[in-house]
């Protein structure tokens, strides 16, 4: 996927860029779902893949009596705009999200559609997407979003040479991780690249760790609002084998100084100075894009280690899961939005979708991935999240948006030493979950 595409996962993780005051339109409308115009209104977060979406909305339009119109945001600050027009008259009927605590506040306000009464009638809307996707915008046992842009896992990567020149094999346990980190430190190399300024890549350790050790249900009750589930034996476990970790240098020194934003940690591993570095599925795209020569000759990925004695899946995964169309409970036109929902899971929208870089999660989607521009990644991908027993959603994502800034700084101070596991866990505890 594009360096651009890359921007709605740092929005709902807190990036602060301009504030977008209007709705400007990226086909003919100008918003105002709920004002009833005789269309229904799609509003997405503004970037290079918004050409798909008004494909769609083309095809859609093409059949459909009741028209779309596709409106956009621009710039960073889609979440906050959203929330400021979506009990007005100017709500669309149906939004672009990222599932998860994005939407639960919409939810329990009452603002949003349950799903389950289109799925009865058209039980293809949730079967013809991986139930780990899936599951992400279901809230309180209700479904309230259909996946439509693509996956996003977070893998390990790596420099293929500079891992051959240390005797150093991709890991798949955690000491063999260790044990590469103590060979890629006697050959003077960072063993693990980390964009340490920017503290959502700190936090996708945690999150991993924890699925790894716990199992997602220690974390699944920490969201729901058990915050005993933070002093757990696990959960102290996990924070003390990020403790170890980063004590033996694994970090280097200056991670905090680094960003991945600016390139800082993706220019460090393309020029042999680190080894590693955990990062979205994003992350081959913009090296491709940056160091074309390093990303098709020596970027390798593989899936985040295992643990010994951990109660986690090794097959699970942690990331964005996908994006969402959910829709407004007062929309005038149900049966249409229902029509338009039917055509994320399309061909039309798999093909599209693959030729901009993005992974769709579609059951179909494994037919057409031979032919996209990346056939080995893009499979490996979708191997990994098809098989997925659970896809954890980024922290900062299944949490309300309020709460990202208060469990960045925990991230960032535990991680520093700032704050002990006992400072951390009442930081987490004291977050708010609803």
């Amino acid at each position: 996927m594009t360096t651009r595409a890359r921007l709605p996962r740092l929005v709902a993780a807190g990036a602060t860029l301009a504030l977008v005051t209007g709705l400007s339109a990226c086909g003919e409308g100008n918003g105002g779902g709920s004002s009833d115009d005789g269309r229904i209104h799609v509003l997405v977060y503004g970037d290079a893949a918004n050409k798909v979406e008004q494909q769609i909305v083309d095809t859609f339009n093409e059949k459909s009596d009741v028209k779309a119109v596709l409106d956009t945001i621009p710039g960073a600050d889609y979440q906050k705009k959203l929330q400021t027009i979506i009990s007005t008259p100017q709500a669309p009927d149906v939004f672009f999200n990222w599932g998860g605590g994005s939407i639960k506040p919409f939810v329990e306000a009452g603002l949003l559609l349950p799903l389950d009464g289109f799925i009865e009638k058209n039980p293809d809307l949730e079967k013809k997407f991986l139930p780990s996707v899936f599951e992400s915008a279901v809230v309180d046992g209700k479904p309230y979003g259909v996946p439509m842009r693509g996956t996003q896992p977070v893998l390990l990567f790596h420099n293929k040479k500079v891992l051959a020149d240390a005797g150093v094999e991709p890991p798949k346990t955690w000491d063999e991780l260790l044990g590469a980190v103590e060979k890629l430190k006697d050959e003077g190399v960072t063993p693990i690249a980390l964009g340490g300024g920017d503290v959502w890549p700190t936090q996708m350790w945690f999150q991993y760790l924890y699925d790894r050790i716990a199992g997602p249900e220690l974390f699944a009750k920490a969201v729901a609002g058990d915050k005993s589930a933070w002093e757990s034996e696990d959960s102290r476990k996990a924070l003390g084998m990020i403790e170890d970790l980063v004590g033996t240098g694994a970090f280097g020194k200056n991670y905090d100084s680094v960003k991945y934003t600016n390139g800082g940690s993706v220019q460090l591993v393309a020029s042999g100075r680190a080894g590693f570095e955990l990062m979205g599925s994003w992350y081959y795209s913009q090296q491709l894009t940056d160091q074309p020569e390093f990303a098709e000759k020596d970027l390798g990925y593989t899936a985040f280690p295992t643990v010994a004695g951990g109660k986690g899946d090794p097959a699970d995964v942690a990331g964005n899961t996908n994006n969402y169309y959910s829709v407004l409970k007062k929309t005038k036109h149900p049966e249409a939005v229902a029509e338009f929902l039917k055509l994320m899971y399309s061909d039309e929208f798999v093909k599209a979708q693959l030729d901009i870089g993005n992974l769709p999660t579609t059951t179909g989607t494994d037919e057409f991935i031979d032919g996209s521009g990346t056939p080995e990644y893009s499979r490996f991908q979708y191997e990994l999240v098809a098989e997925a027993p659970s896809f954890q959603l980024s922290w900062d994502q299944a949490y309300p948006q309020k709460a990202s800034s208060d469990m960045h700084k925990a991230i960032q101070q535990f991680f520093n030493g700032q704050l002990d596991a006992d400072g951390f866990i009442k930081a987490m505890q004291a977050l708010p979950t609803d």
